[in-house]
């Protein structure tokens, strides 16, 4: 498959790594000088595709596990000094309407500030957006055109735009979120930033993602 010239965010505003790593991102755009191109997926189909389970379902049964993952957490959010995040009560939820509108905000040049607005009503000021009333409300309180991108991203067009991102990262080896790609290496998950950031300075002569 041919190596994408870009760095690859892969998101889903239901992955609490996702919001973990969104934080983290611009740093390291900074001291790389690259710019991570941000690409709405659907975490379900994901799973669906691979055969993976989120956490809460594949550690179900092993306490120790699921308890060790908080701790990881909570460590994540001491080191990096990320005391913003607040797990949203009604997780998980269903996100199919908020990603189906990511890709109509990014056709609408609106991608950036929408994915900023929706991580923060999603795990800083945590509400039930996948309640269509309140995800209305919110694009609407956030400044968004909300009923032009509700409206959007019922159109096929849109929601075979999030079908193909979805598929495009399968077939990319993603089994997870968030995932990344810089050149044609793939990596996984928030603690993999030191990695993507070290392979984004290695293929520094080469342009990639400048």
């Amino acid at each position: 498959m041919p190596t994408d010239p870009n760095p690859i965010f892969w998101f889903d505003f239901g992955s609490p790594n996702s919001w973990f790593a969104h934080q983290l991102v611009p740093g390291l755009e900074a001291r790389t000088g690259a710019r991570l191109r941000y690409v709405p997926v659907l975490l379900g189909g994901i799973f669906k595709a691979t055969g993976n389970q989120p956490p809460f379902i594949a550690y179900a049964d092993i306490p120790a596990k699921a308890a060790y993952m908080a701790h990881e957490m909570q460590r994540f959010q001491r080191r990096h000094g990320l005391q913003r995040f607040t797990m949203n009560p009604h997780f998980p939820l269903n996100t199919l309407s908020l990603m189906r509108t990511a890709c109509a905000a990014e056709a609408e040049g609106l991608l950036a500030p929408y994915v900023d607005s929706l991580f923060h009503y999603m795990w800083e000021e945590p509400r039930k957006l996948d309640d269509p009333a309140i995800l209305a409300a919110t694009l609407a309180e956030a400044g968004f055109p909300a009923e032009r991108l509700l409206a959007l991203s019922q159109e096929p067009a849109i929601k075979e735009k999030l079908l193909a991102n979805t598929q495009g990262a399968v077939e990319k080896g993603v089994f997870g979120i968030p995932s990344f790609l810089v050149g044609d290496q793939l990596f996984f998950g928030k603690d993999s930033l030191h990695d993507v950031e070290a392979e984004l300075n290695s293929v520094e002569a080469q342009g990639i993602g400048r």
